[in-house]
């Protein structure tokens, strides 16, 4: 029986490839793509992940709009790294796929209620606004989430947005908090994990060799998002941070980490959004989440290959 999942994003190329092999993939059921606002503003998220989907040639996925700001910040987006757009790189077009009238949190929340017991898992691929608010404002549904498997946080790469902090949980380090503090089974991507994910030259040309529409729409998201991260990092090709988590939810014999207490931090200006992990079990806070450390990175690009292959 396919897994079913609720897909939290804020689209972002590498959240787009992410969506598209979640759809792809037969074992998953999407009951529905929630947008929060992150690498660009909310607006721009909602109408990016319906342009997924019709990319996918999935228009009957439901798609809701969340929180247009972090829980107690304004917003700090990434415009500089995913363009004015937040998929820079294909020619983009206008969704013909509505938007659902629902809230993205009353969705969540409702669709945790109503499905059977530890049956959901939330794939979280932005900034966890969405999820945090959904747990602070019903938190009955908490127990009912079978699993959260989240791309965010750093431990031995630090930060990509400040030295301290990875994006993802810096923009809204509250709800990366009361996420960590909620007691679901948790699993992170890390920036440890995803940047040994690169999408190289011989890996991006496979997308363009396909010869399908999503190869040659992902071989040119990738390509732009790659401009800025090899000059970053001085890398051969850009790390694919969020299709990490839907590899995981497909094929986990791919990834390697340990269970350890990793908290966030809330409070100082310096390592504001800084993910403190445990790596290495020096303190006697309680394990609450896997943090992954290590990837099969050529069975993670042979299994989005493939799988891309299918679509349209």
């Amino acid at each position: 029986m396919a897994r079913k999942i609720i897909i939290d994003t804020d689209p972002g190329q590498d959240d787009a490839v992410a969506i598209l092999l979640a759809l792809a993939s037969p074992e998953l059921e999407v009951l529905g793509i929630t947008a929060v606002a992150g690498n660009v503003p909310l607006p721009l998220t909602a109408k990016n992940a319906r342009i997924i989907c019709e990319v996918a040639g999935r228009p009957e996925t439901p798609v809701f709009a969340g929180c247009d700001a972090p829980l107690t910040r304004p917003l700090v987006s990434a415009e500089h790294v995913h363009g004015r757009t937040g998929l820079d790189g294909p020619e983009l077009w206008e969704p013909e796929m509505a938007l659902q009238s629902q809230h993205a949190v009353d969705f969540i929340i409702e669709t945790l209620r109503t499905e059977p017991l530890g049956k959901v898992t939330l794939a979280t691929l932005g900034p966890l606004t969405n999820i945090g608010k959904a747990f602070s404002q019903a938190p009955d549904i908490i127990p009912n989430v079978a699993e959260i498997v989240a791309m965010g946080g750093a431990y031995f790469e630090v930060g990509n947005i400040t030295p301290a902090a990875e994006f993802n949980i810096y923009v809204d380090p509250e709800a990366a908090d009361i996420v960590l503090k909620s007691g679901v089974k948790i699993t992170i991507m890390p920036l440890d994990l995803t940047h040994k994910a690169l999408v190289t030259k011989r890996r991006n040309d496979a997308f363009r060799s396909l010869g399908n529409r999503t190869g040659t729409f992902t071989a040119e998201m990738t390509e732009f998002f790659e401009r800025f991260d090899k000059e970053k990092y001085g890398s051969e090709g850009a790390p694919l941070h969020d299709p990490t988590v839907i590899a995981y939810l497909l094929a986990p014999e791919l990834f390697t980490g340990r269970f350890i207490n990793v908290e966030v931090e809330t409070q100082s200006d310096l390592t504001l959004g800084m993910t403190v992990a445990d790596w290495w079990g020096v303190t006697d806070r309680a394990p609450n989440a896997t943090f992954m450390g290590d990837i099969d990175a050529d069975g993670f690009f042979t299994l989005l290959t493939q799988r891309l292959a299918r679509l349209p």
